[in-house]
């Protein structure tokens, strides 16, 4: 027995995954391509996207934001949650990236669901917020460039509806954020959001140890 988290070493990780991971084939083949890419670090463990799909039916969300889509992991365990008439808008700055995350959601059925924007995810957000789309959001993700995260985080609270909640990824950063003389910006960008979201009383928060640690903010009524 122990009173704080588990620490999981791989073969206790490989037990988690075969006696909760139910990840649809169309997932797996994407994972596994994605497992190829010079870059396959970027994307999410397969237990948090489950863990993501149940938030999102919890929560019954219909729309969703997402920064940061990379090969299309995170984006395509949404909206496969999402009902018919669901829509993720979806930020990225890379056609290389998403191009491979555009063939798995047709060859999923859920393009539809998908409004991918390339540009530079500020200027998607900023947009949105002009075009009245304050508070109309179900659910945020955030796993983009970590320099940016608090500016990410300040429009997505904007853009989320009161109830709503804020996911953002990689908030450990493979334990390096314990390192408070780090020399990299990426690092020092995380320590200052996670300790500034401590002190944010906009949101009802918690920071999970899942995968590479998430953190879940819940935007007060």
């Amino acid at each position: 027995m122990s009173n704080k988290t588990l620490s999981l070493d791989d073969r206790l990780y490989e037990y988690l995954l075969s006696v909760s991971l139910r990840e649809p084939d169309i997932l797996a083949q994407l994972r596994q391509e994605t497992a190829k890419h010079p870059r396959a670090m970027m994307q999410i463990a397969p237990d948090q996207g489950q863990f993501m799909v149940l938030l999102l039916r919890l929560m019954n969300a219909k729309t969703v934001l997402e920064v940061g889509v990379f090969t299309g992991y995170s984006s395509l365990c949404m909206a496969l949650a999402l009902p018919p008439d669901g829509k993720i808008v979806a930020c990225d700055i890379s056609d290389e990236y998403t191009t491979i995350a555009r063939r798995y959601w047709n060859l999923a059925g859920v393009a539809h669901k998908v409004d991918l924007r390339i540009a530079p995810a500020l200027e998607t957000l900023d947009q949105l917020l002009a075009a009245g789309q304050a508070n109309t959001f179900d659910f945020a993700f955030i796993d983009a460039d970590k320099d940016n995260y608090r500016h990410y985080y300040d429009r997505a609270l904007q853009l989320v509806r009161p109830g709503g909640l804020i996911a953002i990824d990689n908030v450990l950063w493979g334990g390096q954020v314990t390192d408070a003389h780090a020399p990299d910006d990426s690092t020092q960008a995380i320590r200052a959001f996670n300790a500034a979201l401590r002190d944010d009383d906009r949101v009802t928060l918690s920071l999970l140890p899942i995968s590479d640690g998430l953190t879940l903010a819940l935007k007060r009524e």
